[in-house]
């Protein structure tokens, strides 16, 4: 366009030095003019692109809200009806649609989840179990996972409060904790080896406190070493294949959405899907 332009402004004649000058103003605020229309341009596009961002992470924030409000009554899944269930799964795939194909984070998968709904069948016993039983709790479930510094995988630990009334604290009486190392094998699925079992963090009720050493007599060495051996006890299984001897066989879990606070999974195999979100760090 300039080579053009320059033609038409210099004709065939021995002045060209004076139409130079002449010219120069004109060229100089075409320039100008154009770097002025790409730069509003530029300056469109930037204002425009944040703006759609923003609108789709609104939408995706008010599908996770619609997911958490649908799961909500339904006491983590034990309760949940058939109608509720379809309404969670659709939930669940319009969330999952936002980040599907992305490689799996671990610096934001790493820390600890709690559980607010799933149909695994495992869980599920688990909390009917204390929905039947006068004499077991359950309270909060988390999965921990550590791999804040690693690049292919980490653990996972799978933690459940419980308690039995009179004899431990509410809910929180003791903690179950089912270790495990994972690897990423694919871009969101992670494979599971199943390490062990342990029980840790006996919290004993006041009332069982009471009835080992009471408070109005003197508490004598034994009753406090029983306490105290209460307290701290913890108890290791190592999970084995039955009859082998050899470390359990793991599974896949598919990592089906992860941002900074909610965590969707499911497991391979029909083994139910699961929803969290992110709490406190969790000691153990």
């Amino acid at each position: 366009m300039e080579l053009a332009f320059a033609a038409s402004v210099y004709p065939g004649t021995g002045k060209r030095a004076i139409h130079e000058r002449e010219t120069k103003p004109l060229r100089s605020k075409l320039v100008t003019t154009k770097k002025r229309s790409f730069h509003n341009k530029f300056l469109c596009s930037v204002a425009v692109a944040p703006d759609g961002n923003r609108v789709s992470e609104v939408e995706l924030e008010n599908k996770k809200h619609d997911l958490l409000l649908a799961v909500q009554e339904t006491q983590r899944g034990l309760v949940a009806t058939a109608d509720q269930r379809s309404i969670i799964e659709e939930a669940l795939v319009s969330v999952e649609g936002y980040n599907m194909g992305a490689p799996i984070d671990l610096v934001v998968l790493d820390g600890t989840w709690r559980l607010q709904y799933t149909s695994a069948p495992d869980v599920l016993i688990l909390l009917e179990a204390a929905a039947r039983l006068p004499f077991f709790q359950v309270g909060q479930i988390f999965q921990k996972f550590e791999c804040r510094d690693q690049f292919s995988g980490g653990v996972i630990r799978n933690v459940v409060r419980w308690s039995i009334p009179n004899l431990l604290e509410e809910q929180e009486g003791a903690t179950l904790v089912v270790s495990a190392k994972f690897d990423i094998v694919s871009v969101r699925n992670i494979y599971l080896q199943f390490e062990e079992i342990k029980v840790q963090d006996i919290n004993i009720s006041e009332q069982m406190q009471a009835l080992i050493a009471p408070a109005l007599l003197p508490r004598s060495f034994l009753s406090l070493q029983i306490l105290q051996f209460l307290r701290t006890f913890r108890a290791q299984v190592p999970v084995r294949n039955p009859g082998t001897g050899r470390r359990s066989v793991g599974g896949l879990y598919y990592l089906s959405y992860l941002d900074r606070n909610m965590l969707l999974g499911r497991a391979v195999g029909g083994g139910g899907v699961f929803v969290f979100t992110k709490a406190q760090p969790l000691e153990l």
